[in-house]
């Protein structure tokens, strides 16, 4: 398999709408390993994986979520191209051993192709299921202010000892360092902020709560407590509580997919409002479409959802409507 995948990576190198390839390359391929087959459902695995260590390498402290977005999809587009040649080879009969055979293999490089958007979206989706890097660099929302960060040293180090320990599920081993950096520095934000995370994870939303407050106290225009206290406040079923805290979110920044997603998800799922949660779920989608992020096939599952409980209500005028009002076309 490794050795089709570099005979595709090669190809893509190549950079042609259409290529040909003489068999002798497939001969070779195939007189190194007789078993070598092309299997789709293979292939997707190994390219995603390719391009979740890409994901995993980009660089998240003090970057906007929007530029984090932008270098994920260009992970994604660095593979598709490859899945698509991959999708054509799967075809060959890589036992034909007849010389000088000339194959040609169409693909479309245009990004805003049908095939193009399929092929990219099916990679996603893969990733959103299966790529742990891709959720956690997405949900990364630590651009600094005056108070994110310490100037203690030792602050410093047993914060990022915690951030070690949390990536390895210790929780509470992790939330023991956090602890230990506040005791340094009182008015450590980001300390605060991932020990609430922590809590969260170990399921302590009570404590989770307290310390994004604490976050929140010394730094009011924190981003990801504001966004971490909503989801908190739905842990505990204070739906209303939620809400507001999304909405001070948007005051921040109004073009921040997650404020509209979470709003949606509460109504729609937790208040029964569905065609408020639609509305907002649709303005998710359509930011989370603008800038690229993966997140956009969450809010599509969710749109979906809303469709078939409407449907059942006998209102999908309104659910189309309510589209039409977004500028969402029904075949996107």
């Amino acid at each position: 398999m490794k050795k089709i995948l570099d005979l595709i990576s090669n190809i893509f190198m190549m950079k042609k709408p259409i290529l040909s390839l003489f068999l002798c390359c497939c001969s070779f391929i195939y007189s190194q390993d007789k078993n070598a087959t092309l299997n789709s459902d293979e292939l997707l695995k190994e390219l995603s994986n390719e391009a979740c260590l890409c994901i995993d390498s980009i660089p998240t402290r003090d970057v906007r979520t929007k530029i984090i977005a932008s270098k994920i999809s260009r992970c994604i587009d660095n593979v598709t191209a490859a899945y698509q040649i991959g999708l054509s080879l799967k075809n060959i009969n890589l036992s034909d051993n007849t010389k000088n055979k000339e194959i040609n293999i169409n693909f479309n490089t245009d990004k805003n192709s049908t095939d193009y958007k399929k092929n990219y979206s099916t990679i996603e989706k893969h990733l959103m299921d299966n790529c742990g890097a891709l959720k956690e660099t997405l949900t990364v929302n630590d651009v600094l202010n005056e108070k994110s960060i310490s100037k203690n040293e030792n602050a410093m180090k047993a914060y990022h000892l915690g951030i070690a320990a949390s990536r390895k599920e210790n929780d509470k081993e992790a939330i023991e360092y956090y602890k230990k950096a506040i005791a340094l520095d009182p008015e450590f934000a980001f300390a605060y902020d991932n020990m609430g995370l922590s809590y969260r994870k170990l399921n302590d939303i009570d404590n989770a709560i307290l310390a994004y407050q604490k976050s929140l106290e010394i730094d009011p225009n924190g981003a990801m407590p504001l966004q971490n206290i909503a989801v908190a406040y739905q842990y505990k079923k204070e739906f209303y509580k939620a809400i507001d805290a999304y909405k001070k979110l948007a005051e921040l920044d109004s073009k921040n997919p997650e404020i509209y997603y979470g709003i949606g998800n509460v109504y729609a799922f937790n208040l029964n409002d569905q065609e408020n949660g639609l509305d907002n779920l649709c303005k998710a989608y359509t930011i989370y479409t603008e800038i690229k992020s993966p997140y956009r096939t969450d809010a599509g599952t969710l749109i979906q959802r809303i469709y078939e409980n409407l449907k059942r209500e006998g209102k999908e005028d309104k659910f189309f409507e309510i589209l039409k009002n977004n500028n969402i076309s029904v075949n996107e």
